[in-house]
């Protein structure tokens, strides 16, 4: 199949050709044959009944000198493409989620992988609170008596930002540390946005496990250690990646949720499980394709076209 393709992206300078999910994703679409071409989310624009963007034709190499050109910028009509991947970086914030709306009006026509309308309506950390049976202990709140109540229950919690991302502002209170009333002024004055607090899972000790979904099936994972000193096992805070297999927990977890995700158009998804627990679902920017490739050989971009060009079939 020969496909026009859209990557909407951070700048492709700026990415890390060892361990972003992006970057292999375009090497398997020109390795294909696939027409691709690149632009900022900023460049994005709704004009006049249409969507378009200021984009540049790109190629791509795995070659740490040198691993990507650009061609001559022009106004490219989204309509015109045949897929476009929105796969910028989050914060999920008013500028992401204008950008879902903008894409709205051109899906599913030309396919938007993942379907904005549910990347939209599915934050990873309130995707999640649809299966509260698969969850640990959950509050979200910015009631401050009612996240004092749940420590008083929970003793050991997580408290971190609702919309937050790479693990930053997430705090772990163990039971005594004082420091609760504090956090809970300095989230208050940071934002109007709730907090989310979740009881302590000593699990993570063993790792947080990043699962990737492709159209709602379970196709690897890889775990990931947190750091010495460390309750946050994401990579850029010091968690080191090791070789994982899927458990039977894990399996009834991923085929609790697969049709959700593939009745709504969300294609590519990775899931963190601590334990017995699904604690995320990523659905903006997921990653972990080049980490799992490193330890069972898969090539999971090439499985996740397969499917794009299912859908377009």
């Amino acid at each position: 199949m020969s496909l026009s393709v859209a990557i909407q992206m951070d700048h492709v300078s700026s990415i890390d050709i060892r361990g972003d999910s992006t970057f292999v994703m375009a090497l398997e679409a020109q390795h294909r044959g696939y027409e691709l071409f690149h632009y900022l989310p900023e460049s994005l624009s709704h004009d006049q009944g249409k969507v378009v963007a200021r984009a540049e034709p790109m190629r791509v190499w795995r070659d740490e000198d040198k691993h990507y050109e650009l061609g001559v910028a022009m106004e490219l009509d989204l309509a015109s493409v045949d897929v476009v991947l929105m796969r910028q970086d989050p914060p999920f914030d008013m500028g992401y989620i204008t950008a879902t709306h903008i894409l709205d009006h051109i899906h599913p026509q030309t396919l938007v992988v993942n379907d904005p309308t549910h990347v939209r309506n599915a934050p990873e950390k309130l995707f999640v609170t649809e299966f509260p049976e698969l969850m640990p202990p959950t509050l979200i709140t910015r009631d401050a008596d009612r996240i004092k109540a749940f420590r008083e229950q929970h003793k050991d919690i997580i408290i971190k930002p609702l919309y937050g991302n790479g693990g930053a502002g997430v705090f772990h209170l163990q039971p005594g540390d004082e420091n609760l009333n504090s956090l809970i002024e300095m989230f208050s004055e940071a934002s109007r946005e709730p907090v989310m607090v979740q009881r302590y899972l000593p699990d993570v000790r063993a790792g947080d496990k990043r699962i990737i979904l492709i159209d709602g099936v379970a196709v690897g994972a890889i775990n990931r250690i947190p750091a010495a000193g460390e309750s946050r096992s994401n990579m850029h805070v010091g968690g080191k990646a090791v070789a994982s297999l899927l458990t039977k927990r894990d399996q009834e977890i991923c085929e609790a949720i697969g049709p959700a995700l593939r009745d709504r158009g969300l294609i590519f998804v990775g899931i963190d499980v601590i334990g017995d627990y699904l604690t995320e679902i990523n659905v903006t920017s997921p990653t972990g394709l080049q980490e799992i490739s490193r330890y069972d050989g898969t090539q999971l971009e090439s499985d996740l076209w397969d499917a794009i060009e299912a859908r377009l079939s």
